[in-house]
């Protein structure tokens, strides 16, 4: 008779210790992410009813003879998309601070259009290539928006959406070694496995029985 092959208690141990190990290191790193998804997907569920009452703000100006003839028709040429010229970024942040960075404008005959949206809100900028004439405005849809266009990762730039990649592959490992941790534990919890089919097969009924 063959003597019956096992787990050694040190090698399970070991196995313990490491999984309780990037389980709770996982957990560390994703526990304000966490928080603020479980908060914004609850308000995200609810937005239609969540009044919000935007704040615009408006300003109008006039370039300079110097800074209009560096938009004019003849200086841009036919150019789809460019950014505006550093001097004219420069005077919107010097008149109204507004930050253009280097995105691309959009060129017409007419005038450069430059949209600059962010998280919670909107803002763009026209310049009237003819005369010179500025106008910008401004939206900001409140906080709460703001948090949700986090979530979503609406508009929030290449940080954020690198903070996104590495969230989504901690709360992997997180769930991952629960689940180990999970199998490791069940022989002495007997409800674990039917709370675990519980939380797969609801979300799963109310796809099939209520999503059309």
């Amino acid at each position: 008779m063959k003597p019956k092959i096992g787990v050694s208690p040190q090698r399970r141990a070991r196995w313990l210790k490491t999984l309780h190990q990037w389980h709770w290191i996982s957990s560390a790193l994703c526990l304000m992410g966490m928080l603020l998804f479980s908060v914004t997907g609850i308000t995200l569920n609810h937005a239609s009813q969540i009044e919000a009452q935007p704040q615009v703000t408006r300003h109008q100006g006039q370039l300079g003879a110097e800074l209009q003839a560096l938009v004019a028709p003849e200086a841009g040429g036919e150019k789809k998309n460019a950014p505006l010229p550093p001097a004219v970024r420069e005077w919107l942040r010097t008149q109204w601070k507004i930050d253009a960075g280097s995105a691309d404008a959009e060129w017409s005959p007419e005038e450069a259009y430059l949209s600059m949206p962010r998280p919670g809100g909107d803002a763009w900028v026209r310049l009237d290539r003819a005369n010179g004439e500025v106008e910008y405005e401004r939206t900001d849809r409140g906080w709460i928006s703001y948090f949700n266009d986090l979530h979503k990762g609406r508009h929030t730039g290449v940080a954020w959406s690198g903070f996104l990649d590495v969230f989504a592959a901690a709360c992997l490992v997180f769930s991952v070694t629960g689940l180990f941790l999970l199998k490791m534990h069940a022989p002495r919890r007997p409800t674990t496995w039917p709370m675990v089919g519980l939380g797969a097969l609801v979300p799963l009924l109310l796809a099939v029985l209520f999503i059309h």
